[in-house]
């Protein structure tokens, strides 16, 4: 793809996959077209979830809590979630099939305690930044394409915050997964496309004929 363009490769981690903590069904599926889309950018940010064992957004530290139950912070309801990707821990490494050695970039999220993340840009307290938009800008890209998990919460939220940010940007769907939380997936879609991202899928990428 043209030096432009960025592939963001989000949360591909074992926490996710089978045998994780938190893991969303049959998510190591999309791994290997996941990294045929990877050699087809000059350009990669992987982004890791890297959550405190303190950890707001962890169920187990709230009394008579559950997962997914909800619960109300100052920055609106929070999603309460088993325990996932603690930071040093195998649970929060990248699945070991992933390709990773062409990333240029990192972005680690959920690090601060007392505020749950979401996207690739921007902390759930949507004031917080990671950096990445200045990141990109900065290398004159201009054009986001975003592959990975889960479809329906970091990745629509790193979609949605790339084009209210002024990115050109895709999610490539068939290399993602959802939780589908409720319904969460189908009203993800929703948002992203009302918010400007496109739908796309990987043979358009694979098939372009461009390196």
């Amino acid at each position: 793809m043209q030096k432009n363009s960025v592939l963001i490769v989000v949360d591909v981690q074992n926490g996710f996959t089978t045998g994780g903590n938190l893991a969303v069904a049959n998510a190591e599926q999309i791994i290997p077209l996941i990294n045929q889309l990877i050699l087809k950018f000059k350009n990669v940010v992987l982004t890791q979830d890297w959550h405190p064992h303190n950890h707001i957004s962890f169920a187990e530290n709230h009394v008579n809590k559950k997962a997914y139950d909800t619960i109300q912070v100052n920055y609106g309801t929070q999603v309460l979630w088993p325990s996932h990707c603690v930071q040093g821990t195998q649970d929060a490494d990248f699945h070991p099939d992933l390709e990773i050695t062409t990333a240029q970039l990192i972005i680690r999220k959920g690090v601060d305690s007392q505020i749950d993340s979401y996207s690739a840009f921007m902390e759930a307290d949507r004031k917080t930044t990671t950096g990445l938009a200045g990141y990109l800008k900065e290398r004159g890209i201009d054009t986001v394409y975003i592959v990975g998990i889960a479809t329906d919460f970091c990745v629509a939220w790193s979609a949605i915050d790339a084009a209210k940010l002024g990115f050109e940007t895709y999610v490539i769907s068939d290399a993602t997964k959802a939780i589908d939380l409720h319904g969460s997936l189908q009203h993800a879609w929703q948002e992203m496309l009302a918010n400007g991202v496109r739908r796309t899928v990987s043979p358009h990428i694979l098939q372009s004929g461009q390196d």
